[in-house]
Order: C-alpha cells, then structure tokens, then sequence
C-alpha cells in the first residue's frame, strides 16, 4: 500500500467547472460528486487534476480549490457532444491528454474515471501512463436501458445502449477496482453484466454540510419563485426524472393542500431535447389544468439553491431510476423533509418512514399520499426532517467520504 499523492480524475462529458451550471445539459450529480471529493482529498493532502473535454472556448485550466484544478482536453468539434455520442472522439482525447501529461512533466499515482466515456479513456491511458485506474461508473447502461422502456428502436437510436454496455464490460475488467455509490448498484454489475469482484467496494456520495444547512445566512438571497407554502423539486429536464409522474400526482396533492409546486432545474441555454421534454411537461400542465400551481423556474442560481431548498415544505424526487440523487440528501441536510423515488440505489442508504418517505413514482396515489403526509401531518414532517438531517451529518458528510475513498484508492498504489 502507498500514500497517494497526485490524483488525475477523470470526468469528460458535461460542463465540468468549479462553479457548475447544475441542470445543464449532462450537468448533474455526478459533476458536483467529482468537484466535492476532489476537494475532500485535497483537504487530506492529495493534488487533484480533474480532466475534462474543452469545448465553447472555455479556458484551458481552472482553479477549483486549492489543490484541485481542472484541465480541458480538447477533442472532437468545438461545439458541445452528449456523452452517448462521445465514443468515436475518445481516441483523440486519450492522445491529447497524454501528450498533455507529457509535455508537463506531470506524475500521478492513478486515475479515476466517472462514467463510462472517461472509463474507456482511462483503459487506454492507464497502461501509456504505468499507472492503475479506478472506475465509478454512477449509472449503468444496462440498467439504464431497462429502467427506461419506451420504444426499443428509438431508445437505441437516442441513447445508444449497444455501444455504451460493451464498453462498460471491458472497463470493468481493465480496472483495477471499481468504487460504487449503493449495494443495489453493486448487485446490478452482477445480475446485468454476469461481472463479480473483490476488488469493489460501496461508499456513497456526500453532501457538503457547511454549504447544505437549515440555518438561514444574514443577507442571503430570496429565491424568485418561492411562495410561503411550496414544494420543490429539482433536477434535469430530462425524460428519466419522473417530472411527469409528479405533475400527475400534485393534481391530486392540489385537492388537499394549498400548497404550489415548484420545478427547478435545467439549462441556460437548453438544447432541442430538454426543449422537447418541457414541452411535454407544459403539455401535462395545461391538460391538468394545473397552471395555478405548479411553476418551472428554469436554471437555479447557485446562492437561491440552499435558500429553496430550506424554505421548501418538502422535496420531491421523483425519478423514473435513480443512482444515487444528490438533490434528496441535500434537503436532508437543509432540514426539508423528503419524499424519494425507491426505484434505485437511493433506496439503500434512506430508511423508509425513518429519515425520508420512498415510494414508486408511477404510482400517483402513493407518491401523492406521501407529499400530503408530510404537508397536512406537522409531526410526520418534523420526525422526517430531524431524523433526515442526523443521518446526513453522521454518514454523508464530504469529509467522511473522502476519507473513505483516500483509504480506498490507497491500497491499489504502490
């Protein structure tokens, strides 16, 4: 076992920044999982490059934190590529970023890859650079492709899930260990990929508690769509978050609460299929007639985020599969009490009717009874929002995890 020192992570699709535009296209969970650990370890006295692709005319480097920066790596068109169709530009980018690494004189003792795009790279880096990589997939294709259902032909032709899972099965076995975020994730490498290892181990993601709290700040900003009686949501526009299973279901919280619906999430500048997916969540609102109380507020600026979160009645996550959702563990450690998706791995680290209310989204009685326990059951609120925010400080405090990660990674250098 050595000490790690230097850590090239490696997270290439999406708009990777130090200040992410979360709800941007490809802009989620993942990027604030990649920045968060990357500035844990540093705090634990590693050197961490995160790589990413260059694309916009961003700036080449970016300063994170101290330790912690981001390298762009051009490849491909200069306009932004969605991950699914990123594979046939990889090849240019693993010869960019060596040559990079090369002409810098710059050692690292691993790689960790996000995603199977920065996977696939880090399987034809890890052996030019003498190096091991650890790989964290955060999704899965095969079970991504089975969560979605639809069309088969045209969920192919969208999301390309042929391509994607006969990459994932050669990077699972080229690493050399694999770090994933629930068991339920763990057992799903098995049971769709026949992929077993020792070399595996659960640590899920964290949430920064001195940023996530239910103390309001001196000064902080009012967020522009919060009325006094709301509930939030807030991810992507994206077909997989279930927003539709939720405005099917506030049709029916309507009738019993006063309570608004609140949306947020999405991009500056969205492309043709969040437009697409709004459209028909704009569909859903007119058919329902529920105009009067549901609102999409769009992108969420980084100082209204904590602020929506705190002032919420409660959060919603509604989506169709779920990883992880960050968006949930962040309410929790604001004090908001959280109705969840257990259509995934979050299911295995939130206790049901304990520290949050899990429930099958496609069903709009369960998922409505669930938001109108916590708005018309002042004790059911308060047990979930106390007991939500204890779990959060104890288990999932950045701190904590990247602490478990150093441990981790440590035992594959040498």
């Amino acid at each position: 076992m050595g000490k790690l020192k230097n850590l090239a992570m490696m997270s290439i699709h999406g708009y990777v920044e130090a200040v992410p535009v979360l709800g941007a296209t490809d802009t989620g969970g993942q990027v604030t999982y990649v920045l968060e650990l990357a500035k844990g370890l540093a705090k634990l006295g590693v050197t961490v490059d995160i790589y990413t692709r260059q694309f916009e005319n961003r700036e080449r480097f970016e300063t994170v934190a101290d330790g912690v920066r981001i390298v762009r790596v051009p490849c491909g068109p200069p306009e932004f590529v969605r991950k699914e169709d990123m594979l046939q530009y990889l090849p240019e980018y693993v010869d960019n970023m060596y040559g990079f690494i090369e002409s810098e004189g710059a050692t690292y003792e691993l790689l960790h890859s996000h995603y199977w795009d920065a996977g696939y790279a880090a399987m034809e880096l890890a052996p030019r650079l003498g190096i091991p990589f650890i790989h964290t997939s955060h999704s899965l294709g095969a079970w991504k492709r089975e969560r979605m259902g639809g069309d088969p032909d045209e969920m192919e032709r969208l999301f390309r899930f042929e391509e994607r899972i006969a990459a994932e099965r050669l990077i699972f076995d080229a690493a050399a260990a694999l770090t994933v975020t629930t068991p339920e994730g763990a057992a799903n490498y098995k049971r769709l990929y026949g992929f077993e290892s020792d070399d595996m181990v659960v640590i899920p993601p964290g949430v920064d508690v001195h940023r996530f709290n239910p103390e309001p700040q001196p000064g902080e900003a009012v967020p522009a769509y919060a009325s006094d009686y709301f509930v939030f949501a807030l991810s992507r526009i994206d077909s997989n978050k279930g927003l539709d299973y939720l405005l099917f279901a506030f049709d029916k919280v309507r009738r019993e609460s006063e309570a608004k619906l609140v949306i947020g999430g999405g991009s500056k500048n969205p492309k043709q299929y969040e437009l697409d997916v709004l459209a028909a969540l704009n569909s859903i609102v007119d058919e329902l007639g529920l105009g009067d109380v549901v609102t999409f507020a769009g992108y969420v600026p980084d100082e209204e985020l904590t602020p929506y979160y705190r002032r919420a009645a409660a959060f919603v996550l509604p989506s169709k599969f779920e990883p992880f959702g960050m968006t949930a563990l962040e309410a929790m450690a604001c004090g908001t009490p959280v109705v969840a998706t257990n259509l995934g791995g979050i299911k295995d680290n939130l206790n049901d009717g304990v520290d949050a209310l899990l429930v099958d989204p496609s069903d709009a009685d369960e998922l409505s009874g669930a938001i109108l326990a916590i708005l018309n059951d002042q004790g059911t609120a308060e047990k979930l929002s106390k007991a939500g925010l204890k779990k959060i400080r104890d288990e999932f405090a950045w701190e904590v995890i990247a602490r478990r990660n150093l441990e981790f990674f440590e035992g594959y250098i040498t």
